[in-house]
């Protein structure tokens, strides 16, 4: 199939307007929101499919202190439901994208070339990153065959044609990153046709723990996606030729899909040992938010122990029978499928959902006598390190709201280049969330400590360095952040895709 007729069959598809179902105010009591878009070819059966694992990608040079890396972001045909191929945007061929792996401190410059038909920017979410390799999202990478005066040529921002170098000294300790699409008004279509991939770091404190590694440390990407009648990946743009952002009206509180993907096929299957298994949870959904739970849970409960969050491991291991996951959120977690008799077969489930979205995969637990597993949890993951709240220097509070013009934060439409905040390298500050309606709340550059939920004590899942920060309607939180190393503009913005490509995001910058 040529190129061209990959890109008309690609704006076919997306131009496709399908019903979709409001998920009303109940469901937003139970932890969801937004508008389920639903297929309109038949949906496989779930656990039929292997689990993929992202190809782990090769550096194309080293140097002493630096891994350089080449991606090219282009039209494919990928396989996610059994009959259909499905033309995606990818990274270097694949959905999801291939993982980079790095070392803490160690140099990693990566250069996407853009083959796509459209404008792209890339972010490194979790990334430690100076402001110019952050994935602003008017510093756009125009496609190859960009020419003066095409439209992203003309916008405000950093615009190079063809490619662009992203630098990340990755200063910052072992953690799961991931890296997607960021361009300013179409993020939300960006990463739904694919442009999503893994970036984990390792460090010498992670590597002396004595926890699952290899074979058995596995990242797991969560999506929810719908599809047309002929497979391809649906997508209710306001504007199919990618011009106006947005999508269309019915579907701004966010878009659900009635297709849950993991590493991009659904409801996949995981064959597994007798032992303990490292899982790297990723929701990397719109706007589906997942309660996550093992079905039957293990004798005694405590099935998904926690070992590290958005910004790398705990100081120490968090036991949970389920465990809420919002868009962007990472959690790392050790299951033990040791508790269970051989041959047990163990769901992944999602009690936020029902019928085809109650399900995430299966694990099948192999037969016969356990294999050898050296593997722990140590009752210490690394040193404590926090925010001493009493050194704040500055408090500030940001009201993350609708309004009849938009999602807008302190009653403001996103606007490039005007600043919300002027944070000093290096000082601590209170930042103060206020919502009225499903919002994770994601900074750029910083991780954060969460100090308080409404005055409340936090949830078991609010501990750890943190980049996101899930807030129902009407709630209020108190985060602990230093931003540091470098000066620049960047973004804090709410990480419902939806929200965030219809204004609510804005600049601050650090100085």
């Amino acid at each position: 199939m040529t190129a061209r007729t990959n890109r008309r069959r690609f704006l076919a598809a997306a131009a496709v307007t399908a019903g979709g179902t409001i998920i009303g105010a109940g469901w937003a009591r139970l932890g969801q929101s937004g508008v389920l878009l639903r297929s309109r070819c038949p949906l496989p059966p779930a656990f039929q499919s292997l689990l993929p694992i992202p190809p782990t990608l090769r550096p194309s040079r080293v140097t002493a202190d630096t891994d350089y890396y080449e991606i090219t972001q282009h039209l494919a045909e990928v396989s996610i439901l059994p009959g259909f191929a499905t033309t995606a945007w990818t990274y270097a061929g694949s959905f999801p994208g291939p993982t980079l792996i790095s070392r803490a401190g160690r140099r990693t410059v990566v250069r996407h070339v853009n083959r796509l038909p459209h404008p792209v920017v890339v972010h490194l979410h979790g990334g430690h990153t100076p402001h110019d390799s952050d994935g602003y999202p008017l510093d756009l990478i125009a496609p190859v065959a960009a020419k003066p005066g095409d439209a992203a040529m003309t916008l405000p921002g950093s615009t190079m044609v063809g490619y662009r170098d992203y630098v990340y000294p990755l200063r910052q300790p072992s953690a799961t990153l991931w890296y997607h699409d960021h361009r300013m008004g179409f993020t939300g279509p960006g990463v739904w046709y694919g442009l999503a991939g893994f970036h984990l770091i390792h460090d010498d404190i992670e590597d002396a723990l004595p926890l699952p590694r290899g074979d058995r440390d596995i990242p797991l990407m969560i999506t929810d996606r719908a599809f047309t009648a002929d497979g391809q990946l649906h997508y209710p743009l306001a504007d199919p030729d990618f011009h106006t952002p947005g999508t269309t009206s019915a579907y701004r509180d966010g878009v659900l899909g009635d297709v849950i993907l993991v590493n991009g096929a659904p409801w996949p299957v995981l064959p597994v040992d007798r032992a303990q298994y490292r899982l790297r949870l990723l929701n990397a959904s719109n706007a589906r938010r997942y309660r996550l739970r093992l079905d039957p849970p293990p004798p005694g409960g405590d099935g998904l122990v926690q070992i590290g969050s958005d910004g790398g491991l705990l100081d120490r291991p968090i036991a949970h029978d389920d465990l809420p996951i919002a868009p962007a959120e990472r959690f790392d977690v050790i299951v033990d499928f040791r508790r269970y008799p051989p041959g047990a077969r163990v769901q992944l489930t999602n009690t936020l959902g029902s019928d085809s979205t109650g399900r995430i995969m299966r694990f099948d637990i192999a037969t016969g006598p356990a294999p050898t597993d050296d593997a722990r949890i140590p009752h210490t993951l690394t040193a404590p390190n926090t925010l001493d709240p009493a050194s704040a220097r500055t408090t500030r509070t940001f009201a993350f709201q609708n309004y009849p013009g938009g999602w807008r934060i302190n009653g403001r439409l996103y606007q490039p280049g005007t600043d919300i905040a002027q944070p000093r390298l290096g000082d601590t500050e209170l930042w103060r969330f206020t919502t009225d309606f499903h919002h994770p709340i994601h900074t750029h550059l910083g991780q954060f400590r969460i100090l308080t939920r409404n005055d409340h004590p936090l949830r078991p899942s609010d501990h750890g360095w943190k980049d996101t920060i899930d807030l129902g309607p009407a709630e209020t939180a108190e985060i602990a952040v230093q931003f540091t190393d470098y000066p620049g503009r960047y973004l804090l913005h709410c990480h419902n895709l939806e929200h965030e490509d219809m204004a609510m995001m804005a600049d601050f910058t650090t100085i």
